[in-house]
């Protein structure tokens, strides 16, 4: 293909590339026993505090690249344990989703976050299992098609937010960026919407790229 275009929510503008995304699964292990009875038991939610810490006080990156700034985000999306109201829990686990600039590969990227959480892991109350990953895309804006997609939208573009499969077509060497209708900042809210006007802005642009 010439070009890809995939209609996420960009607002109307020219979203470039793509983050990267993994997950990892952090688990604490235990000796259940009656929370009556607790010092006979090692609860495993009490392991987890550390990480949670560690997580609240995360400072996370801001790359520029290609005129684009990507934020990466570090961020708790889950977490499990727990037998009884009455039982010390001799499991537990937190979910943890790390979004990455495009300048890192699934490996940096889950190096950085095994040292994020070394000290827990060293000792030993907690172990580390990727569950899932995929790699970013680069902006890539400098390729003839996506350049003039840019210029027939008024050369405005900014980094796109999550991951999209604009990654699969650049891994497929295929020039792709984010264009479509709707706020990316509404994604997953009770209130998210898409303005008709945006659609209109949006088609027209298209048409007037295409029409070259």
């Amino acid at each position: 293909a010439d070009v890809a275009i995939l209609g996420e929510p960009t607002s109307g503008l020219i979203e470039a590339g793509c983050q990267g995304t993994l997950r990892v699964r952090l688990t604490a292990a235990g000796v259940r026993a009656h929370s009556a009875r607790s010092w006979m038991g090692d609860n495993a939610i009490h392991k987890l505090g550390g990480v949670l810490t560690t997580l609240a006080a995360y400072q996370p990156r801001r790359v520029d690249i290609d005129g684009c700034e990507y934020r990466e985000g570090l961020s708790a999306v889950a977490i499990g344990g727990g037998v009884a109201g009455n039982v010390i829990p001799d499991a537990a686990h937190v979910d943890v989703n790390f979004r990455f600039a495009p300048d890192r590969s699934i490996d940096t990227a889950l190096a950085h976050v095994r040292e994020v959480f070394a000290e827990h892991l060293d000792s030993g109350l907690v172990t580390l299992e990727l569950t899932d990953s995929a790699a970013g895309a680069l902006p890539g804006l400098a390729h003839p098609a996506a350049a003039a997609l840019v210029e027939a939208a008024a050369g405005r573009f900014r980094a796109k937010y999550g991951w999209t499969d604009v990654s699969r077509f650049s891994a497929l060497g295929i020039p792709a960026v984010n264009l479509g209708p709707g706020d990316p900042s509404l994604a997953h809210r009770a209130d998210e919407r898409v303005p008709v006007s945006q659609i209109r802005e949006v088609t027209d642009l298209l048409r007037g790229y295409l029409s070259r």
